[in-house]
């Protein structure tokens, strides 16, 4: 396939979890399915395209010319949980390798919307070992080992890879990780679902880097998170203005509310467009926010 060089949206694909809800309004009018959805998957090497010449195609198929091979370095979700997510824990890279993966699973969270009192958790308290988890899992404690953080709308959440973690009910996150889905589930609440206790137990960090990020004020933009797995911002441009964005590698933009085009592409709320390497124009139709992410160049 030749190089692509025309920003391309992406149809969501939605995810049945037993945490999920059933109306994801104002988000996405219908879902099309009868249970419960947990995940809106934004970007995954099977979403599928639909516009311009490579409609019907998914990302899988077209991501080696996007990146010059390789898969998308980036996996963009909305989550959207009503009943608490299982304590989980994901391997690094270095782990990931392994067993045979091309990455691990470092990931951040973007606060959209939070009711009064929710909280995430990340990391483990002060003190808390490996064996203190694993004695915890046992007896039903895990959530009293873990340290819990109040969230509000516009917070930004890093979960490094090995981080013990868990979302709470009431929030709605924009999610932007690592192209890994593997997920070692350590506890959840009595549910009938597998759990992964030594692949997890394994890869458990007692001290990480998880916790709050401090947006910072760029030219034009807010950077909500710079890290080496992943670069985020945050575009507010009024109606009618327009922005261009250098892309120093091929990336994601989510429309968050307002309208526009990246290119001749329709920036629609809850969708991913997916930009190529280069400039994009991005016009406000009205009154456009929207979140732009990339995966950094190596050293």
């Amino acid at each position: 396939m030749t190089k692509v060089t025309e920003p391309f949206r992406l149809a969501p694909t939605f995810a049945a979890r037993i945490w999920g809800r059933m109306d994801l309004k104002p988000w996405y009018s219908s879902t099309g399915m009868n249970e419960k959805v947990g995940e809106a998957w934004l970007t995954g090497p099977k979403s599928v395209i639909e516009t311009g010449e490579l409609l019907g195609s998914t990302l899988g198929e077209v991501a080696p010319a996007l990146t010059g091979g390789g898969e998308f370095p980036l996996l963009v979700k909305m989550l959207f949980p009503n009943e608490k997510l299982s304590v989980q824990v994901h391997p690094d890279d270095e782990q990931a390798r392994a067993i045979g993966l091309e990455r691990g699973k470092t990931e951040c969270w973007y606060v959209l919307d939070a009711e009064p009192g929710a909280k995430v958790a990340c990391g483990l308290a002060e003190g808390v070992a490996v064996q203190d988890v694993e004695a915890a899992i046992a007896n039903g404690t895990l959530e009293s080992l873990m340290a819990w953080l109040p969230v509000g709308v516009g917070d930004m959440v890093f979960v490094d890879a090995g981080t013990v973690h868990a979302i709470g009910p009431g929030v709605t996150l924009l999610e932007v990780q690592q192209t890994c889905d593997v997920t070692y589930r350590l506890y959840d609440y009595g549910r009938p679902r597998e759990l992964h206790l030594e692949q997890g137990l394994a890869v458990v960090k007692t001290q990480t880097r998880a916790g709050l990020v401090a947006p910072k004020a760029m030219d034009g933009f807010t950077r909500l998170i710079d890290t080496e797995y992943f670069v985020v911002d945050r575009y507010e441009v009024p109606a009618g203005a327009s922005v261009q964005l250098e892309n120093p590698a091929a990336g994601c933009l989510v429309g968050l509310s307002g309208s526009g085009l990246a290119g001749d592409i329709e920036i629609r709320s809850g969708q991913a467009v997916v930009l190529p390497q280069g400039k994009t124009e991005i016009k406000s139709l009205k009154d456009l926010v929207f979140a732009y992410s990339w995966e950094p160049a190596g050293p």
